[in-house]
Order: C-alpha cells, then structure tokens, then sequence
C-alpha cells in the first residue's frame, strides 16, 4: 500500500421512495429493456396497492414490416418521371422558399395561473358537443408534395393543440412534458391499424420547470381501484365523491381535502391546487417511505493510464470538481469518493481527522476488493479540505505513468462495491477500450468497412458484463453515468450498457485533447458544469398510467423494468426522456376523452421523498381523418426513431431504414385510399403530415442509420444512444437541423427577453442552392454549430462580426465568435448565446470558410440534396410515390 496526497467529495443524496402504476410492458418486441432479474432488496411495488398491470403484445407492425428497398439513385427520377408526365421536371425550377421562422420554438415558461375548474354539471355539455370537426382546417388542408416546396413554416413549429373544450385545453398538459403521436385517439385498435400511424407517449418527466405547484399533505388523493392521482379530468359527482377518468371508480372525498389552502376556504374540493394543474409535485408523507432517506451520494471513477492523462481531461476535471464543491446538490450528509485505475485500482482515504489523503493500491483486479470500506465514502462536509487537497494533487499523481493498461471492469465492481450500502451516482471516466480484467474488449470495428453499403455489424455488445453489473446498480439505486474521451475505438456499444439499464447518461467527446482540440475540451468543461451541478432525483421509480381500454407494452431511454409497468430510475436527471408505445386493449366507443397519467417518484438531493405527477387528456375519436387531424408528425418521428434503433440491433440496419420508410408509405397510402374523397395524380398528404417524408429521409441520412459514408462505429452508437435518451425537443435538431442566413441580421421580428433583444432570422432549406458565396450561414445540429462563410462574404460582416479584414484573413480553425464593440457582433453572439442555452449540452462552434476541412461536415447536413449514396428529397418523393401507387 502507497501513500499519497489526495482528497475525497461526498454527496448526501437518497431518502424515502414511492410507487407508481403504469399502463404496462410485457414481451414486447422492441423493448429495450431486459427481464425480470437481479433482485431489488428495497421493492417498491408493495407502496402502492390496486394498479392495474395491462398486458398488451400489439405492436406497430407496420413500421417494422419489411419495406420495399430504396432505388439506386441514378434511377429514380427517370422511372417515375416517365409514368407521372405531369410531373414538374425537377426542383430547381421551382419557386423559392417563404420567409421561415424558427423550427424550435422558443423555451416559454412552464405553467399559466390556475383556471377554474368546471364542476362534472358543467364538464358534460361541452363534452357532449365534442367534435374534430371543428378542427383547425388547416390540419386536413391537402397537400401535394410533389408541387408544393415551401413547407417549412413561417412560425414556429409547435405541438398540435387536442380538439377539446377550452377550459380542458387551457389545463392539459404542457407538450414539452408529455405529448402523444396523435392528438385523437381512436376508439378502436382496427381503426389505429387502419391509419397505419404509431401510437405512443413522448415524456420528458423531470425537465426543469420555471413554476412548478408543490403541495404538501399529510393526505394524498388517489383511485381506490386504480390508484390515480387526482387530477384536473375526474369528474366530481358533488362535494364528497369524485369519478376516476382511468378506471371510473366512484371515490369519497377525504375531509381533509375539502380544505383549500390556496383559498383558504372549505367545501370546493374542485378548486384545489390537485386539481386546476396538470403538472403538480407532491411531497410524500412517511407511508412512501420504506426506509429512512438517504443521503446524496457522489463517486467519481478516473481513468488515470497513459492515454487518458495525455489527453489532460484529469486537470479538467480536478478544476471544475474544486470550483463547484459547494454547488454539488445535496445537505450536509452529502457523501463522495473517489477511485482511479489503469492496470490497478486506487481508492483514496479521505477520513476525517487525516492530515493528507491516503492512496490505497489494489493489485488483484481479479477479485477486488474495498481495502477500508469505511472511510472511502466520506461526508463532504466533514472532509472537504482533504477533497480539495486531492484534487489539486491529482493531476500531477499520474502525469510520468507509463501504464497503458485499462482495468475499468474492475474498477466498476468495486464502485458497485462501495455505494451498494447507500445508493447514488457513479461518475466513470474512460480514455480507452479495457484491456485488463473483467469486461475487457477487443476491437470490432474495420476502418475500411465505415462506409459499407452492407449491414453495420457489431452494433451489439460484445459481453454481456457491463448489463449484468448495471443490473446489480439497479437493484441497489446507483445509476452510472459515462464520459467516453477518446480518439480510438472504445465499443460504446459494450460499455454503454452500464448506463443504459442503471438509468445513467452517456457523454461522448470524440479527438478530446486539452491543446490539441480547443472546442472538444470548451465543450467537456460547459457539459460537466452543468452535469454537476444540475437537479438530480435518486431511487426514483415511474409509471405511467391510462384510461382503462389503452395499453403501453414498450418503453424506450435509460432503465430498468422491475416489473411490467415500473421503471427502475436509481437517479433521475431534468435532461432525459423517454417513449413508450401504446396500443387499444378494448374498444374506447363509450368514451370521450382518455387520459394519461405519468407519476415519478424520487428523493430529492435535500432528503425529501416527492412525486411529480403529470396528466393528460386528449379526446377519443371514429373517424380516420379526424385521426389524420391530430397527428402529430414532430412526436410521430421520435418514436419511430426509438422504434428504428431497437431494430437496428436486434435485427439489422437496412431493416430498420426500410421499416422506416415503410412508415411513411403505409400511412400515405392509407390516407389517399381511406380519408381523400376525390383521387388526384401527385404525393398527397394530410398538411400536418406535410413534413413526414422530410424527417424520415433526415432520420435516414442522420449519423445512426446513414449508409455509404464513413461513420465511425463509435460515432454511430453514440447517435443511437442519444436517439433512445434525449427528449424531444433536442431531438429534432439532431434530426433536422436548422439553417439561418446571419451576415444580414435585424431585429425585425426579434425576440425580448431579459431585456436582450434576439435576433430571429429565416429558417432555410437545407440544400446547397439556399446557401450563396456573399453571405454566413449558421447551421444548428443541435451538438455543433457551424458557421460557414462564403468566399465573397461582404467585408463588413468579415470585419464588424468576425474581425478580420477581409475573407484570406479568416483562419482556417476558429471556434470561437470575438466580443467585437458592434452592433452586428453583439447580434450575432446574441443569437447563438440565445440558441445554446435552450439545451443541456453545449454546441460546439466552427466557423469555416469555403474550402475548410469541416465543411465536408456541413455539407452532409443539407439533407434534401442527393449525395453519392443517397436520394434527394425530391427524389425521395418520388421514390414514395412509386412504392404508394403500385
């Protein structure tokens, strides 16, 4: 055993934990999750009593019907030009693009004040009267693709509104919370195979809220039966019963909750907070706890071999830990440990009462082991100085090793090792594959067969280790979370398990170096700011509840399925989202509306168990154009994403592109034979679908599912990962980026927040035509942001924006905009300061000029032009339109 000088971070996080029921999940083909295994010591499901668990096997078969395959591009337009004369002959005779406004809308503070609720003697007329047919006309606007260019719209793109009475509307649901594929359910499953479009819920359960309601009861009002939340849908029979809207189970009101204590009045049960919000936070009185609450808890596991201490992420890490100690969530038990490997484990004794740290080697990686189980897991408070000691040792402990050796199998046992008893978060940092030990890999991947047309093999773990052990955190409440730095293989594809299935996140930096890659390390060091010292949720469990009739059997994200309908979440974070695919057990025809309930269960970082409950209604439908109405083709293109990477690994890539775009030639033709009423030559759609071929031929060009352009494997499985985890609305930017003119920036139509005024240029198309040799364009892809600036870029954007005299003058590698004294400059780093902070994570910058490296990058991104390997749109267009009319 060594000594050194090192220090120690605790974390004092876990506390009570809650129940929920959900919808369910049983052998469903593209679930992401394993069965039932590794016993959970502390079951959670005994909490809550009386859920239903629906077991449904239904699944959207369409998607993943074979397809027919794509025509070889050379071929398509000629084919298809030659039975549709009529057609126009190509796009680039076609009108220009209206002006566009932004595709992502704004972030819009959470909440409106509370409305009132209407008593059950009122709800019903206006439910009575429901109609789609009083759906926005617009919706069921037909429109012909093959004519019509210009579909981006001038507005922003949001979310359809359900067609349901006002004062319903005005209390659903927020769509950045919770939003549904279709905005009207069907009444029966023949009806939903009919329109040939998926059903599933789109969830985003912890984002962070500028006005959430928190209650706090020592009575929380739940179905006898069912167990549901009371929400703003039940219906109340008089002052002292009230009807759930999921089961229909006639419930007393508790006297307690007779009392409002916003009005402080009694006898108006339908006016309390409970009930006017969608969206409401409990905090759970002590029969949600089934142990005392724990306390937050932090370990970080470093790679410390040669390769990761050449890359200098450790200085990094040491830095931002020492700056943001005080900001860690948690109170004062909260705990933190370090570990470091290469060849062999090194755990760190910061107890208190030390005068230096203390460094523990352990040799035998073979069977590892906790050389003082006692004083590794340290109160951060008690210990802090030894922390901050070890932090600013820490780089310099390894900076001569010449160990290559990785032993990150068994540096994760014995992280398992140490926070089983508590519970928390695990932090790994990885340079490299694991080369030693348990879980080490071997590389798969061939550089020459990046860019193969043939199937991409080894999307699949390699072992089955990392699950199986993230499985075991589970069961124990750690989540882990990854940080991959690396310029070589690593097999994400292996190692992302461990966070898949412990409800962890996944971080990826590709070619990090501290010198060598600027906007990589600028990039690492804004994400991890972030990470550390945003909200975090431990031993958290969700459900997801429905109307009886409606059946969940898929979930997609980070977890685990302790039992059918119960999500394992042993940390939950503001910035993951999750899917889930629904299906119609039982005829809805004596229904007006459904509902949908998703409940979340946690321990706050302070100790308090709470639950956030959030609710949805939409109405019940029999008709397939008023199915078609409420589609909504943003939420209908995340869950075919989720759906598509599930069966790009358990079956092939070209079966999940084919099933994609078998999805859009089955709900188009289901459209032109079903709802339209007068036949007409043309790709017609619905308006609301307008953008369907657009964002499945985006989804099929995207870095997951591309073919015929190198890809590293890497690369491709981090995309895939992202795909499952990311909530929607950072989603559609790594699906459709957005393209913005900027070297003629106003404030016409500009936003004012906070007293800044935000510039809000055009959305363009993207296609290499938009783009012009006189101006910048910024492209948006949500992870990276280029700035690319044209040969004949007028000199006062050059000189006022970037600050340099005249384009020869530009350096070929700039990832950072100068703070200029200008009006343009102060626009333009408005806008893209504006832009980065609608996200978690931060988009690297790359300002490039005409003949920069980096634009070959750019260039892929311009998803309606043809490339080598791949159709255009417009003759993606007429691809579908030969599949529809055979």
């Amino acid at each position: 055993m060594l000594c050194g000088v090192v220090t120690f971070l605790c974390y004092l996080w876990f506390a009570p934990v809650v129940t929920f029921h959900n919808g369910c999940l049983p052998g469903a083909r593209h679930t992401p999750t394993p069965g039932h295994s590794a016993a959970v010591p502390n079951s959670f499901d005994h909490v809550e009593t009386g859920g239903r668990a629906m077991i449904l096997t239904v699944s959207f078969k369409t998607l993943f019907a074979a397809a027919p395959p794509p025509p070889q591009p050379g071929s398509v337009g000629r084919q298809i030009g030659q039975s549709y004369p009529s057609l126009p002959p190509g796009y680039q005779g076609m009108a220009p693009p209206t002006n566009s406004g932004p595709v992502h809308p704004p972030a819009q503070p959470y909440g409106q004040p509370p409305q009132p609720y209407q008593q059950v003697e009122q709800l019903s007329p206006s439910l009575a009267t429901l109609s789609l047919q009083s759906q926005t006309p617009s919706a069921l606007r037909v429109v012909n693709l093959l004519q019509e260019r210009n579909l981006l719209p001038t507005n922003a793109i949001t979310a359809p509104t359900p067609c349901l009475p006002q004062d319903l509307q005005k209390i659903n649901c927020n769509p950045d919370v919770f939003r549904c594929t279709l905005t009207s359910i069907p009444q029966t499953q023949s009806l939903l195979n009919k329109a040939k479009l998926p059903l599933g819920l789109l969830l985003h359960p912890f984002k962070d809220l500028s006005q959430l309601p928190v209650v706090t009861s020592s009575t929380i009002v739940r179905c006898r039966s069912c167990r549901t939340y009371i929400n703003p849908f039940v219906s109340f029979l008089d002052q002292r019963r009230w009807k759930c809207n999921l089961c229909y189970r006639v419930n007393d009101v508790p006297e307690e909750f007779m009392y409002n204590p916003v009005s402080r009045s009694y006898g108006e049960p339908h006016k309390r907070p409970e009930v006017q919000n969608a969206t409401i936070e409990f905090i759970a009185p002590s029969e949600y706890m089934l142990r005392p609450p724990q306390p937050a808890a932090y370990l970080f596991v470093l790679d410390v071999s040669h390769n990761a201490v050449q890359t200098g992420y450790i200085d990094v890490v040491c830095q931002l830990l020492l700056e943001n100690l005080n900001s860690l969530p948690g109170d004062t038990r909260t705990k933190i440990g370090f570990i470091t490997f290469d060849s062999t484990v090194h755990f760190y004794n910061l107890q208190e009462g030390l005068s230096q740290p203390q460094m523990l080697i352990v040799s035998d990686i073979e069977d590892i082991f906790l050389p003082t189980p006692d004083s590794l897991l340290i109160n951060l408070n008690e210990s802090k100085e030894l922390v901050q000691d070890l932090l600013k040792s820490l780089p310099q402990m390894f900076s001569k090793t010449m160990e290559t050796h990785s032993a990150l199998g068994p540096a994760l046992q014995a992280a398992f090792k140490l926070l089983s008893p508590t519970g928390g978060r695990i932090s790994v940092f990885q340079s490299q594959l694991p080369t030693v030990g348990v879980g080490a890999l071997k590389s798969r991947e061939d550089p020459n067969q990046r860019a193969s047309t043939k199937d991409i093999q080894h999307l699949s773990p390699a072992t089955d280790f990392y699950k199986k052990l993230a499985l075991d955190c589970s069961g124990q409440q750690v989540a882990v979370d990854l940080f991959l730095l690396s310029s070589q293989y690593c097999d994400l594809a292996s190692l992302g398990g461990i966070s898949r299935y412990s409800a962890g996140s996944i971080y990826y930096y590709p070619s990090y170096h501290n010198q060598h890659n600027p906007s990589q390390t600028e990039r690492f060091q804004k994400d991890l700011k972030r990470y550390l010292t945003r909200k975090i949720g431990f031993e958290a469990v969700m459900r997801i509840r429905c109307t009886k009739g409606l059946s969940i059997h898929t979930f997609h994200g980070n977890f685990f399925v302790r039992s059918t309908d119960l999500l394992s979440l042993p940390n939950v974070n503001p910035d993951a989202g999750f899917a889930v695919q629904m299906s119609i057990e039982e005829n809805l025809v004596d229904m007006q509306v459904v509902s949908f309930q998703a409940a979340l269960l946690y321990t706050s970082s302070k100790g308090e168990r709470r639950i956030r409950v959030h609710t949805m209604c939409l109405p019940v439908v029999n008709s397939l154009s008023d199915i078609f109405a409420g589609a909504d083709v943003q939420a209908i293109t995340g869950l075919l994403a989720s759906m598509a990477v599930d069966r790009s690994v358990t079956a092939s890539l070209s079966d999940a592109r084919d099933a994609m775009t078998n999805a859009v030639i089955d709900s188009m033709a289901s459209y032109r034979t079903s709802v339209l009423t007068i036949q007409q030559p043309g790709l017609l759609v619905p308006s609301c679908l307008r953008l369907f071929p657009l964002y499945i031929l985006a989804l099929l060009k995207q870095k997951a599912f591309r073919t015929g352009t190198s890809t590293r494997l890497d690369d491709r499985v981090f995309a895939m990962c992202q795909l499952k985890s990311q909530p929607l609305s950072h989603l559609l930017l790594m699906i459709h980026p957005v393209l913005y003119r900027v070297d003629d920036l106003n404030d016409e139509g500009a936003l004012n927040i906070n007293d800044r005024t935000i510039p809000q240029p055009k959305i363009l198309q993207l296609s290499v035509e938009k783009l012009s040799r006189e101006g910048a364009f910024l492209m948006d892809t949500g992870s990276v942001m280029y700035l690319w600036v044209g040969r004949n870029c007028s000199l006062n954007f050059l000189m006022q924006v970037l600050g340099v005299p005249n384009y020869s003058a530009l350096p070929q590698s700039m990832v950072r905009l100068p703070e200029l004294d200008t009006a343009e400059s102060a626009r333009t780093r408005t806008l893209i300061g504006w832009l980065r902070e609608q996200r978690p994570f931060y988009p690297i910058l790359h300002i490039i000029r005409d003949e920069s490296p980096l634009k070959a990058e750019f260039m892929q991104n311009m998803i309606e032009d043809r490339t080598e390997s791949a159709l255009s749109y417009y003759e993606f267009l007429l691809h579908l339109q030969q599949q529809i009319s055979k």
